[in-house]
């Protein structure tokens, strides 16, 4: 701030009062003020502000990737029943990858005063909130382990669950398995890849690139299911490493009446995923244990815990239901 007042040309008071929103500044000095946070790159900590007041709002955000997917909804519930108990209230917004939007959304909920943050991040470096923590400001990180950023945090552990997946359809006599999973930029599709292509290696199954692929919707899932089991030695096993991508595999095996003859395991849950015929087989995250546990870290950090920075990694468990189990019947 001090520097603003400088390039300004005007009182350190006189920028506060302007970040500040306060009366009896001429909107010429507004300006003044407003260019040269600008061009010094100066964002408010309104985090800091609002610790020196002594207001608590009772409110957090947490910003997931998509609120309409599975896993963001459950985990959302598993967040707000927690919060609920204390007298939280819990404000949510999707971030759908998109790293300005997270900047953007994060700044505008401090803003709104919330007093804390959950975030499954969109960003690849989450420096831009070590400031904020800094000064007081709660942060928990969900799903992905933060980068160049001391936060609490709770993951799971996605190579390890990969390696369950492709050992599974692996025993089941498969050699030709297929991978699907999100763009690679995003950490836990890397590490779902990662998994995948340790436990192909530790088996001695060679590596066809062909038959890793990329896909962000259930639409683009569908459509590449649908070209892999066209090629002249197609996959006769399918891991799925994310819930909108096996919703897509499913579909595209039934237009092909290929259910009962292609093995497929999948990461996270579906919906009904027991009521199909046969039952999706799926790598499980318990998102009741980790809506609480991350809950549980952003109320202790509201209370004023002190301690150090805990980072918490779980394991998923293999939910066996009859897709996963179907055995390879061609020669390897």
């Amino acid at each position: 701030m001090r520097d603003v007042a400088a390039l300004a040309g005007v009182s350190l008071k006189t920028v506060s009062r302007v970040v500040n929103g306060e009366k009896g500044v001429s909107q010429k000095v507004v300006e003044r003020v407003q260019q040269a946070a600008e061009k010094l790159q100066y964002r408010h900590n309104l985090a800091a502000s609002h610790l020196r007041s002594g207001q608590r709002t009772k409110s957090v955000a947490l910003l997931v990737q998509d609120l309409s997917n599975n896993y963001s909804a459950t985990l959302l519930r598993a967040i707000d029943d927690t919060m609920r108990e204390h007298g939280v209230v819990v404000f949510s917004a999707s971030l759908d990858e998109e790293a300005e939007r997270e900047h953007q959304l994060v700044a505008n909920f401090i803003e709104r005063r919330v007093d804390g943050l959950l975030l499954v991040p969109a960003t690849s470096n989450q420096a831009y909130l070590q400031s904020d923590i800094a000064a007081g400001f709660a942060v928990v990180v969900v799903d992905r382990i933060p980068r160049n950023l001391s936060a609490d945090y709770v993951v799971v552990d996605n190579i390890d669950g990969a390696r369950k997946a492709t050992a599974h359809l692996i025993a089941h006599g498969h050699r030709r398995i297929a991978m699907i999973c999100d763009e690679l930029s995003i950490p836990t599709a890397r590490d779902r890849r990662d998994g995948y292509l340790d436990m192909l290696r530790a088996s001695g199954i060679e590596i066809d690139e062909a038959l890793i692929q990329v896909a962000r919707t259930e639409q683009a899932a569908q459509a590449i299911v649908l070209k892999l089991l066209s090629y002249p030695d197609p996959p006769t096993a399918l891991f799925t490493a994310r819930n909108t991508i096996t919703t897509g595999a499913v579909a595209a095996l039934k237009t092909l009446e290929l259910q009962s003859s292609i093995a497929l395991v999948g990461f996270d849950d579906i919906p009904m995923a027991d009521l199909l015929n046969p039952g999706i087989t799926t790598i499980v995250q318990d998102l009741n244990q980790i809506g609480t546990l991350v809950a549980k870290m952003l109320l202790e950090r509201l209370d004023g815990s002190q301690d150090h920075h805990r980072g918490i990694i779980l394991k998923t468990t293999l939910c066996p239901r009859g897709s996963g189990e179907i055995r390879n019947t061609k020669s390897s």
